[in-house]
């Protein structure tokens, strides 16, 4: 965790375009922050598939669904300064 206590996980998927753009702004906005992140495979999971998988990427911060198919990098920072 960082020192606001915040954490990012990505959900992603091999092969998948919209993936590889969101892990890049993820990358970006958590670096610029200090803020722990990852990725996990959504296939990898048959829950997660069963949830997340018409929606990949998703990304959750602190556990819980932030956004899907696109980060939104102001609106990322501001939930990652909450």
């Amino acid at each position: 965790m960082s020192e606001s206590g915040r954490a990012v996980t990505l959900l992603v998927r091999e092969q998948c375009h919209l993936c590889e753009v969101a892990l890049a702004e993820v990358r970006e906005v958590c670096g610029e922050l200090d803020v722990p992140w990852s990725t996990e495979d959504v296939d990898a999971d048959p829950e997660q598939r069963a949830e997340y998988g018409d929606r990949v990427p998703v990304i959750l911060v602190d556990g819980v669904e932030h956004g899907y198919w696109k980060v939104e990098p102001d609106r990322l920072r501001a939930a990652l300064a909450r």
